[in-house]
């Protein structure tokens, strides 16, 4: 029996119309993959030209500080010397604390020499007695700090008719905590302005007033004097959003704020952001128009107790 070979079935080619639709597939693809790899290219090639744009700064060239300079970098050149003494030159006009005038002096002390000091003849008592040319030096002294405390004895009186007591109400202005308005100033000056922090602050007090107080008085009181300046900001920021706004007086103004944050890495709740943002606006805008601080905080903070207007931030025309 002989074995017959079937004849072979050729493949099953696909017609032309579903070749053409699976190469534009392909096509389509590649164009994505493509346009995908040239949009990362870019980014790689733009973070390559930052990094090559880093290599090459040092303190010379850039921001950075010297402690971060590599060591192939060249040290700085210093100033040829000039062959001056360090200080004042001669013929160098020297500068001096100026002389308040005699009426803004609290005491004077009158010293007149009683022999000479050349020869060492003494002087006749008429010439002490009489005015002559005088040489004037001044003394500035820092008083002993003193803390005042007022006692309100509030009596208390027996109705006859109902047998019941009544107790008489504080004055008007009294805060009804134990601290007064300047007290409360300056626990809010310490820590908004000068960015001390609590603990500095309740030692502050304690070294130089002898006040003795706790961390969660001096978060209270921030907040007392933080109402209190609440409508004298909000009247400055109404003003501010109608005025003409200068670029560099603004950036002056933030410096302070920036400062505050970058020290005390900012606040972790709204009320002490709302403290920090009215009390630095006060700072602020007092410097500029030449106010003392303290006096304004202490007026606000008498004007929220007695239930008066608040003083403004706005100038004067």
């Amino acid at each position: 029996m002989t074995e017959t070979a079937l004849p072979l079935v050729p493949a099953r080619r696909p017609s032309l119309p579903a070749l053409d639709h699976a190469l534009l597939e392909q096509v389509a693809t590649l164009r994505l993959e493509n346009a995908a790899l040239r949009a990362e290219n870019a980014v790689l090639q733009s973070r390559i030209r930052e990094l090559e744009a880093g290599l090459g700064q040092n303190s010379s060239n850039s921001s950075r500080p010297p402690s971060s300079d590599p060591p192939q970098v060249p040290p700085k050149r210093r100033p040829s010397r000039s062959g001056r003494n360090r200080g004042g030159q001669p013929r160098h006009r020297g500068a001096c604390r100026a002389l308040l005038p005699v009426d803004q002096v609290d005491e004077v002390v009158v010293v007149a020499p009683k022999v000479c000091r050349h020869c060492g003849q003494p002087f006749p008592e008429t010439a002490l007695r009489r005015r002559s040319r005088v040489w004037r030096h001044q003394v500035v002294e820092i008083l002993p700090l003193a803390v005042q405390v007022t006692e309100y004895q509030m009596g208390m009186r027996r109705c006859p008719v109902c047998g019941k007591r009544t107790r008489a109400d504080l004055p008007a202005g009294v805060p009804r905590r134990p601290f007064g308005v300047r007290l409360t100033a300056v626990i809010a000056l310490l820590s908004g302005r000068y960015r001390l922090s609590r603990r500095e602050v309740r030692q502050l007090l304690q070294d130089l007033w002898a006040v003795r107080v706790s961390l969660g008085t001096v978060v209270r009181q921030e907040q007392v004097q933080s109402a209190a300046l609440a409508p004298v900001v909000e009247e400055a920021r109404a003003a501010v959003q109608q005025a003409a706004v200068v670029n560099n007086v603004t950036e002056r103004a933030l410096r302070p704020a920036v400062l505050w944050r970058k020290g005390s890495f900012g606040s972790d709740s709204e009320a002490g952001s709302r403290f920090a943002e009215r009390l630095l606006t006060v700072v602020a805008t007092c410097r500029q128009q030449g106010r003392p601080l303290l006096a304004f905080l202490v007026a606000a903070r008498e004007a929220a107790l007695r239930g008066r207007l608040s003083p403004s931030l706005l100038p004067v025309p």
